[in-house]
């Protein structure tokens, strides 16, 4: 029976991965071992990054419960790694040996997979294995949308918090949170306004993760937005007359250069 890994995360249970797998066993019977590759951001720290593996676990069991119902026999697991070192890891460790591999990602507009080149990469340490890969429609592909929140010093502002509670009534989110810092003494500040908002909100039932990043408010949201798939953008900062990001531009530069919505909540002093 040919064993086929799947290395996906959001995508996981797209109707596009699970076409392709039923169309798979369809033409022969086949056992497929699912991998989610959780892997932490290139840089600052991760805080309450159990949240993210919860998260995919989430939709790990709802794919193999998706493929058992079609009589595919199938296995899964979380792993913390980037997806390349899982698809290197899924090669050299389980058995029987995988025969092929199926890549499934978000559409080049949205994956940060893609933009780090993973599936040329996994072609690479595949060692002559078929590599398949799929882009699931991103209009169906999740139904959690990925919040990017823009944040230091107002991190725990009501007006913040409040905006993030609305947001999550609206349908189904995740909130990351990135605190860019201005130096070492800052970072140790940043990270704990961070874990008291991040507290606060995960008290209340909202998934959010976050991380101390690069003192450059741009460059941070530009990190992110390359590494992860991000949906929305929120910026939050002091009155105008306070607030260096403003100063510089800041909603308007992240509009230009992401594409995506930006919405600005102003903190009282």
């Amino acid at each position: 029976m040919p064993h086929v890994v799947v290395i996906a995360n959001e995508t996981a249970a797209s109707p596009a991965l699970l076409d392709v797998l039923r169309d798979r066993a369809a033409g022969d019977d086949v056992q497929v071992t699912v991998i989610a590759p959780v892997s932490e951001p290139r840089r600052g720290y991760v805080v309450y990054d159990d949240t993210r593996r919860a998260s995919a676990g989430r939709r790990l069991e709802r794919t193999l419960g998706l493929l058992r119902q079609s009589s595919i026999p199938a296995q899964g697991f979380v792993v913390e790694t980037s997806p390349v070192q899982a698809a290197k890891d899924a090669l050299a460790q389980l058995e029987p040996t995988p025969d092929e591999i199926i890549v499934s990602t978000h559409s080049i507009q949205s994956s940060g997979w893609l933009r780090r080149d993973v599936v040329r990469d996994i072609e690479r340490a595949a060692g002559g294995r078929p590599v398949r890969h799929v882009i699931a429609a991103d209009s169906g592909a999740v139904e959690e949308k990925n919040v990017l929140v823009i944040a230091n010093e107002t991190v725990v502002s009501p007006q913040l918090l409040d905006r993030i509670r609305e947001r999550a009534k609206q349908g189904p989110a995740s909130f990351l949170l990135v605190a860019p810092q201005s130096d070492a003494v800052d970072t140790v500040e940043a990270g704990r306004r961070l874990r008291r908002a991040l507290s606060v909100l995960r008290v209340e039932g909202i998934e959010a993760h976050g991380q101390v990043v690069d003192p450059d408010p741009f460059t941070a949201a530009a990190n992110a937005v390359h590494d992860e798939r991000v949906d929305e953008i929120i910026v939050s900062t002091f009155p105008e007359a306070r607030s260096g990001w403003l100063r510089r531009d800041l909603i308007e530069r992240l509009k230009t250069e992401t594409g995506l919505p930006v919405e600005h909540v102003v903190a009282e002093s």
